[in-house]
């Protein structure tokens, strides 16, 4: 695919491709996170953070947004679901940027791309209040920095030479090659990353991040040979041994009786986060008490609207200094040693187990509710956070519960759902369905008699026996596996990818069936949507009668948004 216009479509896919990448390395992210506190949390709250950002572009898209307005809902729903010291200072970074994008017109060119990588990573290094190299400011300063020098300089009218959207396109690659290399040498900057054998985790999440937007610039797929693995080059890595502290230039304290490359020892007791309404001229005030109070002190935001973490062991004075400077919410004050002591586990009278199910049709969700699932509905081009799946799972009451997000989309958030509700005492595994169909074949053999292992494995099984299959509607012209698709094509897909391209939703249907019957099925399912020719179902019902002996055909009215779902045991 050609480079793309530094737009607002290009900031929703920056937004989709980032949550993706973060969601596929949040674990092995949250694996090497030792600094600033060795809580293991790194990867879920750039996660969780990215989400919500995420979730604020697709609600401002419904306006049709500019590059401005996309950027800055970016940066906004970043700044409100900043999570974690990492969260915090990337919705900073994200800020920088959509501040140097309202500046200019729209697309960005490349020059604008660099003044939003420079005014990214300036206002990061002002938002934290001592600077540490060897983190992810490490990683914005090098990608700003590269940017600077990268691609062909603007000429006499102040225009560089050759289409924009290369241009742009050479300056992304550039400051992600830097972003890599600097990923690479944090070792050499911090002794504890050097003792650990690790890079940075939260450099790692956001050489993830730039690289997404590469991809939804560019069109090339992220280059992975770095990040997506713990460890730093060999010749990155300096012998381990004392060093300062990274934060206070402090010899470095490692607990009595640890291991070699244990991370720094004892610190603060307490993370705390909060939103807070304040006027600008209050918070630098607020910034000398919470410094004074603690340590990893990070406080981004603006125009009324800000971002507060702190770590330190008096988390009521840390709140009290908010209400004195405006009004803090959305508080949250955590133990930073939870990530590594075992969760208090509520007692439950009984294990009563429950299914949760994601479903995108009130059809379809009366069917599972039918079989005696909990249902969560969701809304067209609204998929729920993990946030949102958490709260379901708890809602249920079970002691234990199978979440069936029933969307592949959704395979990130529903793991960080599990995560959060793990810690809350709830017994959760996932199955990986990823279409409704599959939703309902594990629902078909759910036995709540069965141990929960045996269950969970039924279920899987039965999922992954049931091929998927669905017939939409192109929203605009874009490249699939079956080629080049117009707006208002029919698509038929098979197992997540485009395989067949009409104009006549009747041939499609017909198509992707018959392809999907090609390897053998028992039984086919139909599952109608908002939009599905009258006849359809009844012509579906007839191809497999006369084609295919022996197979049977069940038919649902699922309201879903998509024309037609298919599945094949």
């Amino acid at each position: 695919m050609p480079p793309q216009p530094l737009d607002a479509d290009a900031v929703r896919r920056w937004c989709r491709f980032a949550l993706d990448a973060l969601g596929r390395a949040r674990r092995e992210i949250d694996a090497i996170n030792v600094y600033p506190v060795a809580d293991g949390d790194t990867g879920t709250n750039l996660y969780l953070t990215v989400e919500s950002a995420a979730q604020a572009v697709e609600a401002a898209a419904a306006a049709g947004p500019g590059l401005a307005q996309a950027a800055r809902a970016m940066a906004h729903g970043a700044l409100i679901g900043a999570r974690g010291n990492s969260g915090t200072i990337l919705a900073q970074l994200l800020r920088g940027m959509a501040e140097a994008f309202a500046e200019h017109e729209e697309p960005a060119d490349a020059e604008t791309l660099r003044r939003a990588l420079r005014r990214a990573a300036s206002s990061a290094y002002q938002a934290v209040a001592h600077p540490v190299e060897g983190t992810m400011l490490s990683v914005a300063a090098a990608a700003a920095a590269e940017a600077a020098e990268a691609g062909p300089a603007p000429g006499a009218g102040g225009a560089a030479p050759g289409p924009a959207e290369r241009q742009v396109a050479e300056v992304l690659a550039a400051a992600c090659a830097a972003a890599r290399a600097a990923l690479a040498r944090t070792p050499g900057q911090l002794a504890v990353l050097a003792r650990a054998g690790v890079v940075d985790a939260g450099g790692t999440g956001l050489v993830a991040v730039l690289e997404a937007l590469d991809e939804a610039v560019s069109g090339r797929p992220p280059d992975s040979s770095l990040h997506h693995h713990g460890l730093a080059p060999a010749a990155a890595r300096p012998a381990a041994g004392p060093g300062p502290c990274p934060e206070h230039g402090r010899p470095a304290a490692t607990a009595p009786g640890a291991p070699p490359g244990a991370g720094p020892g004892p610190g603060p007791g307490y993370e705390v986060i909060y939103l807070l309404e304040a006027a600008d001229e209050a918070v630098a005030a607020l910034r000398s008490r919470l410094d004074a109070l603690g340590e990893s002190l990070v406080v981004v935001g603006g125009d009324g609207l800000w971002n507060v973490h702190v770590h330190t062991d008096e988390p009521g004075a840390a709140v009290e200094h908010g209400i004195e400077a405006g009004r803090p919410y959305r508080i949250r004050i955590s133990h930073l040693g939870a990530a590594t002591a075992e969760p208090v586990r509520p007692q439950r009278a009984a294990a009563a187990r429950a299914v949760v199910a994601v479903m995108p049709g009130d059809g379809l969700s009366r069917l599972c509710e039918e079989a005696g699932a909990v249902v969560l509905t969701t809304r067209p081009g609204e998929p729920p956070g993990s946030g949102e799946l958490a709260a379901a799972v708890l809602a249920a009451g079970a002691g234990e519960v199978v979440l069936l997000p029933n969307d592949a989309a959704l395979r990130h958030a529903a793991a960080a759902a599990a995560d959060e509700v793990r810690a809350a005492g709830v017994r959760i595994a996932v199955v990986p369905t990823r279409s409704p169909v599959q939703g309902i074949a594990a629902l078909a053999v759910h036995s709540p008699e069965r141990r929960f292992d045996e269950d969970v494995v039924a279920m899987t099984s039965a999922a992954g026996a049931t091929r998927y299959g669905e017939v939409g509607v192109a929203e605009a012209e874009s490249w699939t596996t079956a080629g080049v698709c117009q707006a208002g094509d029919v698509l038929g897909l098979i197992d997540g990818d485009v395989a067949v391209i009409g104009t006549d939703p009747h041939r499609v249907a017909a198509e992707v069936l018959e392809r999907m019957m090609s390897a053998g099925g028992e039984l086919v399912t139909l599952v109608l949507g908002e939009g599905a020719p009258p006849d359809l179902a009844e012509r579906l019902r007839d191809q497999v009668r006369h084609r295919h002996l022996g197979a049977e055909t069940v038919v649902f009215e699922g309201r879903q948004t998509a024309p037609l779902l298919i599945g094949v045991e």
